[in-house]
């Protein structure tokens, strides 16, 4: 969710009972509305738009900020964690005498080297100078293969392809080098490959952009013009061959293990077996090749295109990743062309970007401190108790399933049986050992962390994966599941309201935290999941009769959001949100049948005027309370696996009976669904 929720975990066995009995003796604060009647819009009839009824008069009320591109429920709570973070970076930040290495001396030293603005400002552009100087030097094709290699290497950029090591999906104990489509700095292939008016403007957006760096550096205009047009040139040569998003989708066409041999013959002006040494990925025999086709595209235009072509492109790799680091031209150029992608009126106060980068280069630095005076340890144990409720409970709705044979019904059990979570935290926190951070060289500071950073991530060749890592920080608010390690992880971030508070009912805490996790465990046999057996091995272990009526129904589901629209003309991709839909949808099923459970499931008790299946439905509407401004919204269409919010809000209940009886949902309602149209996958 990003909101992404992806995919999530479980651990042990509490027995129904103890979990129930846990929830069952929360009671909610004193004058505290956790379902406030003020944030309804109550003209709107639930079954006509359920988002504004349980959303309309908050949205009224909370406009986007300026230096926002969406506002809801997530990002106010991301806001929160961020200004704690602030107020953490900036206590330890002034406290002088911090110990050489430790962990508020270089968290304080790295925000305190970027909020010093004056420094940023007589640098200039000297931090990349060097590497322009390089740059201009280059005299063969060679020398472009060496350079691209040494920016890897030395995290400078990451020209024409991703690279990195991680699990080998169908050996995900192992870990491999893994080589991916990449080159293009647009957000999405379609950027360079579509010419309507929308799109013509954010190119010719980009190119100015392109422009003003180069011309920043001494390039004069004209020069600067014509690389812009060299740049453009390249990456959309490099976008027509890269798979598309719904492509990506599908696990299996992504993966392609190659001898290194084999993939050196595909690109001859790469000699791997040279060139794996040199990344520091030495001794391997075999490689992941995400995309081969597009890795022979790339060869030839790496033959096909001159050398000071490539000059020009590898230079803009250096100007675009280090301008946010270098003197306020840079980064006020950079703001105005991502906000004309994103609609965003003011930049985001530096000690918040000092912040959310701190927060994303060490984490796990800053994560403990941010633990340390946050976090409640009892919020574990409860989500502990909550997962194994509902896992509990996914499992009987997997043996109920009427369309799936016996055989696969029992793999599936098998896997959800298999399912780990992680809660708040890691157990072992990463210390980054080696990384220095100095407060007056902010630059070289991200420069440090990046080497740190690619030569960890390499070390990792010749080592089982570590399944103890977390793949997010402490104060994100998100959750997500992983397929290839077959858990689900729940960051401290986001076990707060309106996800779940210790002093809500439980039809609030299981609309909002419980459909979060439900959705999580149901990332496991949505359509990506679903292909990575219980170990987390990309391997089929499906009959092809039960797969293929999974498929009529998720086709179902991809049907129902193609039918949604944002900016009122863009049609959601059903196809590349399936996932998230199919989550949401399972989701809400396991969290409303694990809520009946409950003792205030099943009573009929009012609180602040509505039923405890109101207030469950209502919570989990809450959650995607929010806007996005139109350039935002039109973006994530192409590039965001989620569906907009307010279709989250209401297009899984449209699924489900429970909400019709609910909300007296009528046949002439806009949203109603006949009973023999309503989808049931999980």
């Amino acid at each position: 969710m990003k909101l992404k929720l992806a995919y999530l975990i479980l651990a042990g066995g509490v027995c129904l009972a103890a979990s129930a009995f846990v929830i069952d003796n929360i009671k909610p604060g004193p004058r505290i509305k956790f379902i406030d009647p003020a944030n309804m819009d109550k003209s709107v009839k639930p079954g006509d738009d359920f988002f504004e009824y349980a959303n309309g008069n908050w949205i009224k009320r909370h406009p986007i900020p300026a230096k926002e591109t969406r506002w809801g429920a997530f990002n106010i709570l991301a806001q929160e964690n961020t200004d704690r973070l602030v107020g953490i970076l900036k206590e330890v930040s002034t406290v002088p005498g911090q110990p050489k290495g430790s962990v508020k001396q270089r968290v304080g030293d790295m925000f305190a080297s970027g909020m010093d603005s004056l420094a940023i400002e007589r640098r200039g552009y000297e931090p990349i100078k060097a590497d322009l100087e390089r740059i201009s030097n280059i005299k063969t094709t060679d020398d472009v293969v060496t350079e691209i290699t040494y920016e890897r290497t030395h995290a400078i950029a990451v020209p024409l392809f991703t690279f990195g090591v991680g699990p080998d999906s169908k050996h995900p104990n192992v870990n491999i080098a893994s080589f991916f489509q990449g080159g293009t700095t647009l957000p999405d292939r379609d950027y360079y490959l579509k010419d309507d008016a929308r799109t013509i403007k954010i190119q010719n957006a980009y190119k100015q952009y392109i422009v003003n760096l180069f011309t920043f550096t001494g390039t004069d205009t004209k020069q600067a013009v014509k690389n812009a047009e060299t740049i453009f040139g390249i990456e959309a040569k490099l976008a027509k061959a890269q798979l598309s998003r719904t492509d990506l989708r599908d696990p299996n066409r992504s993966y392609h293990k190659l001898a290194v041999m084999d993939f050196r013959k595909l690109t001859p002006h790469f000699n791997w077996v040279k060139l794996m040494p040199e990344m520091k990925a030495p001794g391997q025999d075999s490689v992941i090749v995400g995309q081969p086709d597009f890795f022979k595209t790339e060869d030839d235009l790496v033959g096909s295109t001159t050398v000071d072509d490539w000059k020009v492109y590898l230079s803009w790799g250096i100007l675009k990743n280090s301008a946010n680091a270098l003197s306020s031209p840079f980064v006020k150029a950079s703001f105005d062309f991502s906000s004309v992608l994103s609609g965003q009126k003011v930049q985001t106060p530096r000690n918040e970007r000092m912040a959310s980068l701190i927060d994303g280069s060490m984490g796990e630095l800053l994560g403990q401190l941010y633990v340390e005076k946050y976090f409640k340890p009892a919020a574990k144990t409860y989500m502990i108790n909550l997962v194994n409720n509902l896992k509990d409970v996914l499992g009987d709705r997997i043996k109920r399933v009427e369309w799936m044979s016996d055989e696969t019904k029992a793999k599936a059990l098998k896997k959800l049986a298999a399912f780990s979570v992680k809660i708040g935290y890691a157990d072992k926190w990463e210390e980054y050992k080696g990384i220095v951070i100095e407060r007056n060289d902010y630059a070289g500071n991200l420069r440090r962390v990046g080497q740190w950073k690619y030569n960890f991530n390499v070390s990792q060749l010749g080592k089982p994966v570590d399944k103890k890592r977390f793949n997010m920080t402490p104060p994100t608010v998100n959750a997500n599941y992983s397929p290839t390690k077959n858990e689900i992880t729940f960051p401290a971030g986001i076990l707060q309201f309106p996800f779940f508070d210790f002093a809500a009912d439980d039809a609030v805490n299981y609309g909002g935290i419980g459909a979060v996790i439900g959705h999580e465990m149901t990332h496991g046999f949505d359509d990506q999941g679903r292909q990575y057996d219980a170990d987390g091995s990309l391997h089929n272990w499906w009959s092809k009769a039960d797969a293929d009526k999974f498929k009529s129904r998720a086709d179902k589901v991809v049907e129902q959001f193609n039918g949604y629209t944002v900016n009122d003309t863009i049609h959601v991709n059903g196809r590349l949100t399936l996932g998230e839909n199919l989550a949401d949808l399972g989701g809400i099923n396991v969290a409303y049948e694990a809520f009946k459970k409950t003792k205030q499931g099943k009573s009929t008790v009012k609180i602040d005027g509505f039923t405890p299946d109101q207030r469950f439905f209502l919570s989990f509407a809450q959650v995607w309370r929010g806007s996005a401004r139109p350039e935002t919204a039109a973006q994530l269409v192409l590039v965001d696996p989620h569906s907009p919010g307010q279709y989250r809000a209401f297009a899984a209940l449209t699924n489900v009976d429970a909400w019709y009886k609910a909300f007296n949902v009528q046949p002439g309602d806009k949203l109603y669904k006949k009973p023999g149209d309503r989808i049931k996958v999980w």
